[in-house]
């Protein structure tokens, strides 16, 4: 089971940036492809992008395509999400995750980190 630690949410005006992190433990990390997620208040969670193991393939939901930007370093066991051009709709808990069978497009996680703020003001 890989233990998932993120980090680097904050408070920032529409149209700032922030980058998240997220910290894997253990040495399978780069067995799984991992997404980044976010729930708002009163929403349900949604995928907002995802990566294969190797970084090859990526996705992103269309309210982020052009401003967010995911990557993983497999040496360092961690993945990141570059927000650019924030919104205030894009305040949410975002949250990691991993998929153990590699799945991309329609991750299915089996393990999540406990979650980073992201509150972005008008």
């Amino acid at each position: 089971q890989v233990r998932l630690v993120e980090s680097g949410g904050g408070l920032v005006q529409a149209g700032g940036s922030l980058r998240l992190s997220c910290a894997a433990s253990g040495s399978a990390f780069s067995r799984y492809s991992m997404g980044w997620f976010r729930q708002a208040p009163g929403k349900e969670r949604e995928v907002v992008a995802s990566i294969s193991r190797n970084g090859a393939d990526i996705y992103y939901a269309d309210p982020v395509k052009g401003r967010f930007t995911i990557s993983r370093d497999n040496a360092k066991n961690t993945a990141y999400l570059q927000m650019n051009s924030l919104k205030p709709e894009d305040t949410a808990v975002y949250y990691c995750a991993v998929d153990r069978f590699g799945v991309v497009v329609g991750i299915t996680p089996t393990s999540w980190g406990q979650g980073t703020q992201v509150t972005v003001s008008s």
